[in-house]
């Protein structure tokens, strides 16, 4: 339970230091920057999260993103399970629409290419002005109207932008036959109490993953090792595995 107290810990700072990140993981500067061959901070913490996602999985979602922050919190209000199966499947439509805007504004920018990480932020900072505030709590709102309707994580679930990357840099990772973290279990040893499947903040049906032998392959999985942490009889570990 010490990781657990660890890995929540650092998800709501990540949160509560969301005014000053927000624009390092924002779908509309990244379009912006762009049409000036900007590369820029939201740029490079994309390709960061895809790059280490070839060997984490999506262990960012699990530990460190802030918007994941605001979604655990609100579990305090609503803590039902959110349907998945094709609704997962939005996020891929917004991320494949949002990509091809951000490469057609590049095809018809100008300027030659350069690299400014804080393009856009006041010495560093995103949220230093008062109508930033405007933007901030916009995308507050975007964030916590799924999790409130819907349930756990549902906005991670629906709409995250940036869970794709993960997922595609985590099937790059097993076509390249990287050693990748993993959960797996020890299905023989599973006394199918359903408590991996309470302690889930994504609302997944680990029990049943346990039974197929699929833990390992699950793409809404965040790494987290909240059912690890609750299995009472250990047939949950965190692994690194190379695919074959």
């Amino acid at each position: 339970m010490k990781r657990q107290k660890i890995r929540k810990t650092l998800i709501f700072i990540s949160f509560l230091l969301f005014p000053i990140t927000i624009f390092y993981f924002s779908p509309y500067l990244i379009i912006q920057a762009a049409y000036k061959h900007i590369i820029n901070g939201s740029f490079i913490v994309f390709l960061t999260m895809l790059v280490s996602s070839m060997f984490l999985g999506r262990a960012w979602c699990g530990f460190l993103c802030p918007a994941g922050g605001l979604q655990e919190c609100l579990m305090r209000c609503d803590d039902k399970i959110a349907k998945q199966g094709k609704r997962d499947m939005i996020k891929y439509v917004i991320w494949t629409l949002w990509m091809l805007a951000v490469i057609i504004t590049f095809v018809l920018g100008k300027n030659d290419v350069k690299v400014d990480f804080f393009y856009m932020t006041d010495h560093g900072i995103s949220v230093a002005e008062i109508y930033n505030y405007v933007i901030y709590y916009g995308v507050l709102l975007i964030l916590v109207l799924p999790g409130l309707i819907h349930g756990r994580r549902s906005a991670c679930h629906y709409i995250c932008w940036m869970a794709p990357f993960m997922v595609i840099g985590s099937s790059i990772g097993r076509a390249l036959h990287l050693p990748q973290l993993h959960i797996e279990a020890e299905k023989k040893d599973c006394i199918s109490c359903g408590k991996c499947n309470k302690a889930c903040p994504m609302g997944l049906d680990v029990k049943s993953m346990v039974e197929t032998g699929v833990t390992s392959k699950c793409t809404e999985c965040i790494q987290c090792g909240s059912c690890v942490d609750e299995c009472p009889k250990k047939v949950l570990k965190f692994r690194w595995t190379w695919s074959r």
